[in-house]
């Protein structure tokens, strides 16, 4: 048995023009609009904090990293504080950056006790800079600011911006994202095999586009044509290690 990787050299960048808005159109347009503010020739501040929360699968990542994409592509340095950034910098603390025009919270209600720690020292030093111009703040989270399980000062920080509740895609709308998906790797999902997805499997989009990464790579090593047969020949080969993909095959 092999466990299947995902080709993420296959899996197009997160951007605003591949993010389906769908009930989620204000949510959109006051990213942009900060983005146009910090952009300008001259800003004069920073704009409002942002917070955004959902279900899994409802965007909130692809809207920071789109974020971040395009204040980078302006020449803008931003920071990032995910789960695990300070396992990933050996323990320390991540020191704030002054040269940062946002930071960025992702996946907040999973902040650990020194993560949270971190994550107030940035949002206190984008807001209140000893040096520099402030600092965009952008969070997101599966809940609420008052349902997070976060101390209190971090908490009332997230609540105290702009807060937008992020709305999942209906199963057409789905659909549509997974068979755009599949068009901008070159390949075709065919209303069955993309209806087949949506019905036996995790009906969140990330879960969903994984398993789209993988039944591609499938594709390409078996030089086959994605069909169900095709799914479920790549499902009975994967590792029993590996986690499954929703509520598996019927």
């Amino acid at each position: 048995m092999e466990q299947l990787a995902l080709d993420i050299g296959l899996t197009p960048q997160p951007s605003f023009a591949r993010f389906e808005p769908c009930g989620n159109e204000a949510a959109v347009q006051c990213l942009q609009e900060g983005i146009a503010q910090l952009t300008a020739p001259a800003p004069a501040s920073a704009p409002l904090p942002v917070y955004l929360w959902g279900a899994a699968g409802t965007g909130k990542s692809h809207l920071l990293q789109s974020v971040a994409q395009a204040l980078q592509e302006a020449g803008l340095a931003v920071g990032w504080l995910r789960p695990g950034s300070l396992q990933a910098a050996g323990g320390a603390p991540p020191e704030f950056d002054p040269r940062w025009r946002a930071i960025l919270l992702d996946d907040v209600g999973q902040f650990d006790p020194a993560t949270q720690q971190c994550a107030f020292n940035w949002f206190i030093n984008a807001t209140h800079p000893g040096e520099g111009p402030p600092c965009w703040v952008l969070a997101a989270g599966d809940a609420p600011p008052v349902d997070l399980p976060l101390r209190e000062d971090l908490r009332s920080r997230l609540g105290s911006g702009l807060g937008f509740a992020l709305q999942p895609l209906n199963d057409t709308q789905r659909q549509q994202v997974l068979q755009r998906q599949a068009q901008e790797r070159g390949v075709v999902l065919s209303d069955e095999v993309a209806q087949y997805l949506l019905g036996r499997f995790a009906r969140d989009l990330s879960s969903l586009s994984a398993l789209l990464a993988q039944l591609d790579a499938h594709a390409l090593r078996t030089q086959r044509a994605i069909t169900i047969p095709l799914l479920r020949q790549m499902l009975e080969q994967r590792s029993p290690a590996a986690p499954e993909a929703g509520r598996g095959l019927t």
